[in-house]
């Protein structure tokens, strides 16, 4: 019997593995809502130009005036950006989870993202997540977005890691099949328990569950400003 290749790097995706999706259907419509925005036709805009601004060919200012600014508005790009970035929560449990992962196993992180660079730049800072990532494999920084099996090629060179020894943890079940079909075991990611099981039939046990759990939870929620605490809480409580 072959024993199993083990695993030394973890791709993942940011929105809704580590984060919330920041600018999907349902934050727009939140944000149409509040700036009472005619929601067909700033869809349909958005649907014509987001494959190109999430590629880095178009940018910010450029889509907000092409989505929202093409005509006077009431309120400043200043305050739509606000509110558009507010969006932005974090999941405290995967985000400690991960940083358990990488200090027990020595693993890579390299996140595997489809994303706008203003979109994508705010959430690595505001949630820190460079102190656990080591490399970013962004759309809007390497110009090709996912499903395109060349953005997990990329990953695999930028992380210097063959396919056979990294795990990939991401939402959206397309993704994953495009990654197992380049030999990249996967995890289809519908919430945190099933995930650590799954994880741990790989052979990365999530050391300190149970009651440790919250005091790292807690932790990981310390990391961010008291108003983004509450939401995060009631994802995890």
């Amino acid at each position: 019997m072959e024993r199993a290749v083990p695993i030394t790097t973890l791709f993942l995706d940011i929105g809704g593995v580590l984060l919330n999706n920041g600018w999907d259907r349902q934050a727009r419509r939140r944000v149409a809502k509040h700036f009472n925005l005619e929601w067909a036709g700033m869809e349909e805009r958005h649907r014509l130009t987001f494959e190109t601004h999430e590629e880095g060919k178009l940018t910010f200012e450029e889509y907000l005036g092409r989505v929202v600014f093409y005509q006077k508005r009431t309120f400043t790009r200043a305050e739509f950006r606000r509110f558009m970035f507010a969006q932005s929560k974090p999941y405290p449990e995967m985000i400690a989870l991960i940083g358990r992962l990488k200090t027990r196993y020595g693993l890579k992180i390299a996140v595997v993202s489809n994303e706008a660079r203003e979109v994508n730049d705010y959430r690595i800072r505001k949630f820190k997540l460079a102190a656990f990532v080591d490399s970013f494999i962004s759309s809007c920084f390497v110009g090709v977005r996912k499903p395109d099996a060349d953005i997990y090629r990329l990953a695999l060179d930028i992380s210097q890691t063959p396919a056979r020894r990294v795990l990939y943890i991401e939402n959206t079940p397309m993704f994953v099949e495009v990654a197992e079909g380049l030999g990249i075991r996967s995890i289809l990611h519908t919430d945190y328990q099933s995930t650590c099981a799954k994880l741990a039939s790989l052979g990365l046990e999530n050391e300190g569950a149970g009651s440790a759990n919250r005091s790292l939870t807690v932790a990981a929620l310390n990391r961010f400003p008291s108003r983004d605490r509450q939401g995060a809480m009631g994802q995890v409580s």
